[in-house]
């Protein structure tokens, strides 16, 4: 408990926000007995957030399959045969389409994915018009087109983007086991130039790929050790698909990943913790006990770029349920 005295958030004060999360700090966090936790991670949140609004994304692949990377959770990897198949980038009519479907079912920001190793300059002129015509609707716009240059960055600020999401996925130990077609330093040079260019920085990772519970709070210290905490922290439960390295790994035990979940609010307080992907395998439950531990984002929507997500309706159900209520633009 030593360890962590000096991170117990005040009631009554804010509390500080440190980029100098040991490991050995981190992971006695995650050995906090789950009350203690829970308490601690629902003190941050409400220091900095209403503990009862949710932030509302959606998520739409603009450019799906054929990626040359062999990210082992990943059914768009070009290397795998998980039954996805490589398509075109979508007409600007399209996507509009998308997000005004969104807005009207109460999102608040709309995010787009392509699966690319990193976008081509006249692909990148094509998703800024995107932006453009999105931010007209007055929604956020968030993208992930995987690696960026600094130029690239700038050009996409100009267009008005304000989240760009590029996670770090998992421990920089583990990352290896995971991904080969790029390294870890990579992902950090597109964030330092997604930050340099001014743009909101959405990242996180994804748990339940055969890590330990030493590479989740890795992964939490590469996070929290960033200069600038992430706006927004995605954490995700590996969706596992047929065909991918990671089709037959077993499911993380669900309490686990709420103590990920409490751990990422209790070191980074002032982001949005976005419960991501795997929520279709969650149950009500899990998701409700995710939100006590400091989340507060959800991607609202059947689909998250390829894999399956609760239908809208399920989640205004259980948003009712819980007396939670979403988010206004920030």
């Amino acid at each position: 408990m030593s360890l962590i005295a000096n991170a117990t958030p005040s009631i009554t004060g804010l509390s500080p926000i440190r980029h100098d999360w040991t490991r050995e700090e981190i992971g006695a966090l995650f050995d906090l007995p789950f009350p203690e936790l829970m308490f601690r991670a629902q003190t941050a949140h409400r220091q900095h957030f209403d503990p009862t609004e949710v932030q509302i994304s959606t998520l739409l692949s603009i450019k799906t399959g054929g990626c040359p990377e062999d990210c082992a959770y990943c059914p768009q990897s070009a290397r795998y045969d998980a039954g996805v198949r490589a398509e075109k980038l979508m007409a600007l009519e399209t996507v509009l389409a998308e997000a005004r479907a969104a807005k009207s079912a109460g999102a608040s920001r709309f995010c787009m994915g392509a699966a690319w190793r990193s976008p081509k300059d006249r692909e990148l002129d094509a998703v800024c018009e995107m932006v453009e015509a999105i931010k007209a609707l007055r929604l956020e716009t968030c993208a992930t087109l995987g690696m960026l240059t600094a130029a690239q960055a700038r050009r996409l600020k100009e267009s008005g983007l304000d989240y760009y999401n590029h996670n770090l996925d998992t421990s920089p130990e583990f990352y290896g086991q995971i991904i080969t077609t790029r390294v870890y330093q990579d992902r950090l040079e597109t964030l330092d130039h997604v930050r340099a260019a001014g743009i909101h920085v959405c990242c996180g990772g994804i748990v339940g790929m055969g890590e330990t519970r030493a590479d989740r709070v890795g992964m939490i210290a590469a996070l929290a050790g960033l200069p600038v905490h992430p706006e927004s922290v995605p954490i995700n439960m590996l969706v596992r698909v047929a065909g991918t390295p990671l089709g037959d790994e077993p499911m993380l035990d669900p309490l686990e990943f709420v103590r990920t979940v409490a751990v990422a609010r209790i070191t980074m307080p002032r982001a949005v913790v976005r419960l991501s992907a795997g929520r279709e395998d969650m149950n009500e439950e899990t998701q409700a006990l995710c939100f006590l531990a400091g989340a507060n984002s959800i991607f609202y929507g059947p689909k998250l770029l390829t894999t399956p997500n609760p239908e809208r309706d399920r989640d205004r159900v259980l948003m009712e349920k819980l007396g939670l209520s979403p988010m206004e633009p920030q």
